[in-house]
């Protein structure tokens, strides 16, 4: 993007002492800007800031129109509300209150406030828990005590369709083809979908004039997509849109898979969203848009520098005086502003030699090699280089290649304990550097997967392997059920023998004996949970378990039964991958960490709950390398960062039991974040051999993630596919410094043969502490 077309140097006019209290606090004031923005440190103070920001408005405008967001990125902003409202004439709420510049004295009224429901699926039942609906009822009419008669919400039994029908009769398959706007019907059924779908426009038509007849939103709050959405406006939307029933893009069905349990059905489900012009429509609108997290930072960027246009659908707000994006540091690392205060300020290092001159190579489209001193000193953030000079290109490529060196290495006589948050992340992380090491026979190795991983599980899936386990046992081919004390004893033991066979299998090329070793295993898994002590137990159980899911919405939370037979699949899944290396059974292990539940909000980790059963498992293996997920703030799933301090809170633990002076720490990341070269101290080339080792165990061993139900909106498949996409843009990235020629010509085989690379950064005991406690100071400056 060309940062001139940018306006500069000016500041948006605040009339908001919340505002102003956090524009004079935290950080640089911004200069490159088409829509204001305001950072924060942390995502827990994204959200105090917007609650008090939200309450100021409310005082202001007690019967004023509201429209808060749905998801997981409001949470800290309804916590802070609620919390503030609790404590509006107390102690602690007076020093918050009077700590960050919210004046008024009054606790706000809420109840008289008009809301309006951003979008919701459809067709999706009301009563669902996972609708939008359900989540405005529980957290905002419930929550801020809102009355139901003073908003707008969207249902969709509510809304008429052709001839009185109920939406399950007319979509039966909730499928709605929007072609039929401008086609002919051609069958009953479908001049019923037709008349229904002219009545669903006239229905959204109608939703836009009683907004417009409140006199517009006057307050807007909402997240921002991977493709820049807001509300369900994503990316191409007539910036001029009112609320209609639409159809989304990929990357906004990978993100509602979740919502929906999978992505087969997400893609077929649309939606009914309030339109851009709906959200801009009331010219002194407090319209804010807030984003928390490196992942969010491209979207942020795009949306925060452009000019209006459809292609960043935030880039509307614009047009409001009132318009904000309020934004953790880590959300706006990419924005001009911070990335010329990061090469600007502080104390120069040579991590921000190699960072600069890589991105000048990038951005110049110039191979290392070629780059003159002009070059360098013409460029905003390499001119920032102490003692430039015709050797400083050179002396960036040396260091990178002690790096791929480094990465290299053999190691043996090492204890390795890699961990994951989920089942995959290992493999997809550092498979190839992993597979350096393992057939090394001094070293041991150990494999943690720290949550259960059951959401990750369609219930489509456990119905399949269900159904096929039934006809297995009636035609006696699940023989160990026949054993002496299977139901006893017998069930627990040969796990080994399972994951084998499998392989075998898979070996042999043969699909049938596959899917009957993983009956094996779920039938263990079965007799386990429910303490079954005979076979027709285990029929009724299994009859039971197809009931359930059978009955099950899209998307519903499962029993805790049903998640943890998810689980138990997913880890037998893990077990196959590291098998396929030599790994023993036990040698897997499986943590079934207590705060994964599976909630919208998940729980904090708990010392005796979550990080006693890591630092037992630290003090039993007592590892000599210990990998594990190192992504920044926000970025990833929730997990990734809980697990990491439950993680480094056992670290810590053991450091006060045990000298950890030679333990290293291998910090990894994967589809979710990316390390750049210049953050990593170890990368290791990737060959085709290696990327075909890790696909081919990825689709055979991981059977629950083949279809690719949870999908990353980055990618359109297997997360096996989207990982080697960025080891290979990693590749390409280093070679524009080093020259093509430096890989296809180096001496060292494995070098030559390299076409992706792979990036973890090394770490003292001491470092990664210092590290989680940074990351974690970034994530709950919270509820003071």
């Amino acid at each position: 993007m060309n940062t001139h077309n940018i306006p500069s140097a000016h500041q948006p006019e605040l009339t908001s002492s919340v505002e102003k209290h956090f524009f004079n606090t935290y950080g640089e004031k911004p200069r490159n800007f088409h829509t204001p923005y305001i950072c924060v440190d942390n995502f827990p103070k994204l959200g105090l800031f917007t609650a008090l920001r939200f309450l100021e408005w409310v005082a202001e405008n007690p019967h004023g129109v509201i429209s808060l967001p749905t998801g997981k990125t409001p949470e800290y902003f309804i916590r802070w509300t609620q919390l503030l409202l609790d404590n509006w004439n107390n102690k602690k709420g007076e020093e918050i209150k009077e700590k960050h510049g919210l004046i008024i004295k009054e606790k706000p009224i809420l109840s008289n406030l008009h809301f309006v429901q951003i979008d919701e699926f459809y067709p999706i039942s009301s009563e669902q828990k996972n609708s939008f609906y359900q989540y405005v009822i529980n957290y905002y009419l419930r929550g801020f005590g809102l009355k139901e008669e003073n908003a707008l919400l969207i249902r969709s039994e509510e809304i008429p369709l052709a001839q009185g029908h109920h939406f399950s009769e007319i979509f039966p398959d909730s499928k709605v083809d929007l072609s039929l706007r401008y086609r002919e019907s051609r069958s009953p059924m479908e001049e019923l979908q037709q008349q229904s779908i002219f009545m669903i426009d006239s229905w959204c038509s109608g939703y836009e004039q009683k907004i417009r007849e409140k006199g517009g939103i006057g307050f807007f709050l909402g997240g921002l997509g991977p493709d820049g959405h807001i509300a369900f406006n994503t990316r191409g939307s007539d910036i001029y849109s009112t609320t209609r029933l639409t159809e989304t893009n990929f990357e906004t069905q990978a993100v509602a898979a979740g919502d929906l349990g999978g992505i087969e059905i997400s893609r077929n489900r649309l939606v009914i969203t309030i339109g851009l012009e709906t959200i801009t429509y009331k010219p002194d609108a407090t319209a804010i848009i807030i984003a928390a997290g490196e992942a969010k930072a491209p979207m942020v960027k795009n949306a925060v520098e452009n000019p209006m246009s459809n292609l960043y659908p935030a880039t509307v707000l614009s047009k409001l005086k009132n318009g904000r994006f309020y934004l953790t540091t880590g959300a706006a690392s990419q924005l001009t502003d911070s990335v010329n205060r990061y090469f600007s300020d502080g104390e120069w290092n040579h991590q921000k030699t190699e960072l600069s001159v890589i991105n000048l190579c990038n951005k110049i489209e110039k191979y290392g090699h070629r780059l003159t001193p002009e070059d360098l000193k013409n460029d905003p953030h390499t001119a920032h280089i102490p003692q430039l000079d015709d050797n400083t290109v050179e002396k960036v490529c040396k260091s990178i290649e002690e790096k791929i060196f480094k990465g290299m290495l053999r190691e043996e006589n090492q204890v390795f304990l890699h961990t994951g948050p989920h089942h995959d992340d290992i493999s997809l992380g550092i498979l190839p550097f992993i597979t350096n090491h393992i057939h090394e026979a001094s070293n041991e190795f150990h494999f943690t997967v720290f949550t259960s991983g059951f959401t990750a599980v369609t219930n489509r899936f456990v119905i399949d392997i269900l159904e096929e386990t039934k006809k297995l046992l009636v035609k006696g081919r699940i023989q160990m059920t026949g054993y002496t004390d299977f139901y006893g004893q017998g069930y627990k033991l040969k796990n080994d023998k399972d994951v084998y066979h499998y392989l075998t299998n898979v070996a042999a090329g043969n699909h049938e004996e596959r899917r009957r070793g993983v009956c094996h295993r779920v039938v263990r898994a079965l007799v386990d949970i429910y303490s079954l002590e005979s076979t027709e137990g285990l029929h009724e159980a299994i009859n039971k378990v197809l009931s359930i899911l059978k009955n099950s919405y899209d998307g519903e939370k499962n029993p805790p039964e049903i998640q943890r037979m998810k689980g138990m699949i997913r880890e037998f899944e893990e077990e196959l991958v590291w098998a396929h290396y030599g790994t023993k059974v036990q040698n897997v292990h499986h943590a079934r960490l207590g705060f994964y539940k599976g909630d919208i909000f998940t729980e904090q980790p708990e010392k005796e709950r979550d990080v006693e059963p890591i630092l037992e498992m630290l003090r039993k293996i007592s590892p000599t390398v210990l990998s594990l997920t190192f992504d920044p703030e926000g970025s990833g799933p929730d997990t990734h960062y809980k697990v990491l301090q439950a993680l480094a809170e056992a670290v810590r633990l053991w450091s006060k039991e045990k000298d950890l002076s030679q333990l290293r720490i291998w910090g990894y990341r994967n589809v979710w974040y990316r390390f750049n070269a210049a953050d990593a101290n170890i990368i290791y080339p990737v060959s085709l051999e290696a990327m075909a080792a890790m696909n081919d165990s990825f689709a055979s061993c991981y059977l629950s993630q083949v279809d690719a139900s949870f999908p990353s909106y980055e990618h359109n498949g297997k997360f096996s596919e989207l990982a080697q996409k960025i080891w290979v843009k990693q590749l390409q990235e280093v070679q524009l410094l080093m020259g093509k020629n430096y890989f296809y010509q180096n001496p060292h085989p494995r070098i030559r043969a390299s076409h992706g690379l792979l990036f973890v950064k090394e770490m003292s005991v001491a470092e990664f502490l210092s590290s989680a406690r940074e990351l974690k100071k970034s994530m709950e400056g919270m509820l003071e």
